[in-house]
């Protein structure tokens, strides 16, 4: 079914205007997916404030200079190419598309259904590989919540070890630390 000029001007609006807020930008390759597929992936995107876009690739270059005036090869996307962009957090969208990805191309049968094309990070476009390994890395809140886990590591053996002392001070009847005797191990 053929686009009217109305419609493809829309399509080209709503991707700049989206790109434009995008902290970062994947274009994956998609081929035999489901409605039911494409259904779960946006629900799962949503998440995260990230979307999932499908467009002509020759409307998405154009937004992507429009909206970050950068130049995108139409050959660097190949197939059809579907947009992520995160909003919140730069690798999140990508995160969960990654995820998806080994989960509808881990299927026996199913391989090749979705593969990363080119991403754009920090306003430069990323080859496939880099891509991928972006897509790899922990959400920002992960590297947030995994670096309170280390700082609070320290502080909760001290605690554990004043209130082993606390125990030991009472059970042997001093009133300081101070006044503990080392038990002596028997030769």
């Amino acid at each position: 079914m053929a686009v009217t000029k109305q419609k493809k001007s829309e399509i080209f609006n709503e991707l700049v205007s989206k790109f434009k807020e995008a902290k970062s930008i994947g274009f994956a390759t998609t081929n035999k997916m489901t409605v039911e597929e494409f259904s779960d992936l946006r629900k799962s995107l949503r998440e995260v404030d990230a979307t999932y876009t499908l467009a002509k690739k020759t409307i998405v270059v154009k937004a992507i200079k429009e909206a970050l005036n950068i130049d995108l090869e139409v050959s660097s996307l190949e197939g059809q190419v579907g947009a992520i962009c995160s909003n919140a957090d730069s690798v999140s969208g990508l995160g969960k598309v990654n995820a998806f990805m080994k989960e509808v191309n881990g299927k026996k049968g199913d391989l090749g259904k979705m593969a990363w094309s080119v991403s754009i990070f920090e306003w430069e476009v990323k080859s496939k590989e880099e891509t991928k390994v972006l897509a790899s890395m922990p959400s920002r809140e992960t590297l947030l919540s995994r670096l309170v886990g280390s700082m609070k590591s320290p502080i909760s053996k001290l605690a554990r070890f004043v209130d082993a002392a606390a125990k030991e001070v009472e059970a042997q009847g001093k009133t300081k630390v101070g006044e503990l005797t080392a038990k002596k191990d028997a030769e």
